[in-house]
């Protein structure tokens, strides 16, 4: 057992914080999520595609944002059409759970492991917006290639950030690091 403590170790960190986390997550959109009626998506998942407004605004993309009325999802205008929505899933937080969990289970001193995984949420989310002002822009102007933009693409640029800033916080910042 000895031999498999720092695996164990791991697995235990990363796994209760995952799902601390999660369910706080869980908890807050079963709040401010509203399913019934008139369609409401949550704070954070409107205020992200708000804020993509504005950096497709500041890009010269006239855009707009509308709360969709038949599902829960954000309707995201590019120059007047239709481009894309924003569902729950679009504002980074199930990723940035994922991302403080592998930050506290490769633990560091607690304050740098605080600050990073504050700065490197940050980071995540921004990247985020950007990532859908991307998407939003090339399906404006690109339509026909919508399904490899969104599957391929658009994953890659967030899952490709995480996957850096887990690796420099291994090697740079952890208890781990040789």
């Amino acid at each position: 057992m000895k031999k498999h403590k720092n695996v164990v170790i791991f697995l235990i960190r990363f796994f209760a914080t995952y799902f601390i986390l999660f369910a706080l997550y869980a908890s807050y959109l079963q709040q401010s999520q509203q399913r019934e009626g008139a369609f409401k998506t949550a704070s954070l998942t409107t205020m992200v595609a708000d804020q993509t407004v504005v950096l497709l605004d500041f890009l010269d993309y006239n855009s707009g944002a509308y709360q969709h009325k038949k599902e829960l999802s954000v309707k995201l205008l590019v120059k007047g059409k239709y481009t894309a929505r924003v569902i729950e899933g679009c504002n980074s937080l199930s990723i940035i759970i994922l991302f403080i969990a592998f930050i506290i289970a490769f633990a560091g001193p607690l304050k740098v492991t605080i600050i990073y995984s504050l700065v490197g949420s940050m980071c995540i989310y921004f990247i985020n917006i950007g990532r859908i002002a991307f998407l939003a822009i090339m399906i404006y102007e690109h339509p026909y290639q919508q399904e490899f933009l969104h599957n391929l693409i658009f994953p890659a640029i967030i899952y490709g950030t995480v996957f850096l800033l887990w690796v420099l916080w291994v090697h740079k910042f952890s208890n781990y690091k040789k």
